[in-house]
């Protein structure tokens, strides 16, 4: 293997892939972990419990938990990549190098269609929330509140966007734990339906594709673990402290959201209605802490829903999506003015002004459409799954029939199971986000036919050249 080909250097170092550092180094473990557990949101569920209530029979603790064990087996696969090519850009990084340059520009490509569809879809939610509080203020006004106030921000640094997330995660888990006691003490009380297993079993309703349509739903509250990757020119901990960052956050996401979900689902005031009917207001979740505790914990969990969503899942999602239109930028595969750090911040500053016009834009229109946050949900979804699995491919390719690893358990049964289990929930998802995936995918295949066509194939640098997709 030639000079260019090595693997960074154990401390994260990015020379040896050919780039110069332009990040600043300023995260630690904390950070990392905080940053994952924010975009991931502790009371992500509050938003979108009855649609998994209902897709699911009821059994909407057991979705969380496959949801949980599926973005595992990934975030293992992102680890093993993260310690090879320590850099942003997330899985367009991974598949290209990886794989081959036109597989990480097509894997950049899916992933997109989560990155630049997350805040849209956050900003949404959140403002419809406000909306419902505060009437008098229109839900285009909260939107472009919110994306102004997180853009500042953001423009400051990447250390100040930490301190603030901080902030905002310590908020949101204190409403869940006052949550989970006024809950759990109502259903010691004789609330609800009293205690029972149907959240996490139903053996008279139980089927797999019944479940793995639930999951594809649930695992919208895990996506964000991945955006952690995107940080690894920017952690000073080594290429490392990523993967453990990544398990730390997802089993710490996880216990909180089954925890949440399950005491919920036993204070659903109308069971079979929701099922039958569905959520399409969202307000199941507030219903059953109507119940649990009265209006104030309803009101509460809403508000608490609107600011975490709003400020700081999009905040750290317009994060993961400025460094994705960084990477790809950096190798000439997306306009070069996105590439620009700026000197004081340190941060890629055009790239988060082009995030944030895209969210109003994207965010104002599906307001405008009546299915436009479960369009949005189901698109995100499907984007992420296949990007995952173009990862856990990546991590076969490049370990064991390029570097022929004999580490048979993390480099090719981790990532097979991981794939067979995202490839069966992708295959039960919902069939409309399927087509208009398959459509975005099309257009990233003319993209990439162009660009060969004026002389733009897609080249990583570092990479030789047998790995750039050249003939």
């Amino acid at each position: 293997m030639s000079a260019t080909q090595q693997a960074p250097t154990p401390t994260g170092g990015i020379a040896p892939t050919g780039y110069e550092t332009s990040l600043r180094r300023t995260l630690g473990f904390r950070d990392v972990v905080f940053y994952g557990l924010v975009f991931m949101v502790p009371i992500a569920p509050f938003g979108i419990f009855g649609g998994v209530y209902q897709s699911s029979g009821g059994m909407v603790a057991l979705a969380y938990v496959i949801g949980m064990v599926a973005m595992v087996f990934t975030a293992a696969s992102y680890a093993q990549m993260v310690k090879a090519f320590p850099l942003a850009g997330s899985v367009y990084n991974y598949a290209g190098r990886g794989i081959a340059a036109p597989i990480g520009f097509l894997a950049g490509w899916s992933a997109l269609l989560d990155y630049l569809l997350v805040p849209s879809l956050l900003y949404l939610i959140a403002a419809v929330g406000m909306n419902a509080v505060v009437t008098v203020v229109p839900v285009w006004v909260w939107l472009v509140g919110f994306v102004v106030v997180n853009t500042a921000v953001n423009l400051l640094g990447i250390k100040t966007t930490a301190r603030f997330t901080t902030f905002m995660l310590i908020g949101e888990l204190i409403v869940l734990a006052i949550f989970l006691v006024v809950a759990v003490a109502a259903v010691v009380h004789g609330r609800g339906r009293g205690f029972s297993w149907d959240p996490l079993f139903n053996a008279h309703t139980f089927t797999w594709p019944l479940i793995a349509g639930a999951v594809s739903i649930a695992v919208l509250s895990f996506l964000g673990f991945d955006a952690m990757s995107t940080l690894a020119e920017e952690n000073k901990g080594g290429p490392g402290q990523i993967g453990r960052a990544m398990a730390a956050a997802l089993g710490l996401a996880g216990v909180l959201f089954v925890a949440q979900t399950w005491v919920a689902a036993l204070l659903v005031p109308d069971p079979a209605a929701l099922i039958a009917n569905g959520d399409p207001n969202g307000v199941a979740f507030y219903d059953a802490a109507r119940a649990a505790g009265g209006g104030w914990l309803a009101t509460m969990c809403a508000v608490a829903t609107a600011i975490a969503w709003g400020i700081a899942n999009s905040l750290v999602a317009q994060v993961a999506t400025s460094r994705l239109l960084f990477a790809m930028a950096r190798d000439r595969q997306l306009p070069a003015f996105l590439r620009k750090v700026s000197p004081r911040s340190g941060v890629p500053a055009n790239a988060i002004v082009l995030t944030a016009v895209l969210s109003i834009g994207i965010g104002l229109y599906m307001a405008w459409r009546s299915d436009g946050i479960t369009l949005l949900s189901s698109l995100i979804n499907f984007g992420a799954l296949t990007a995952f699995m173009v990862l856990h491919l990546a991590v076969v390719w490049h370990y064991v029939f390029r570097k022929g690893s004999r580490n048979l358990w993390s480099h090719l049964l981790v990532p097979a199971v991981g794939f067979g289990i995202l490839a069966y929930v992708a295959v039960n998802a919902n069939v409309a986000a399927q087509h208009l995936a398959l459509v975005w995918v099309g257009v990233g295949v003319m993209i990439l036919v162009v660009l060969y066509a004026v002389g733009r194939r897609p080249r990583l640098a570092g990479l030789g050249v047998e790995q750039r997709g050249q003939s």
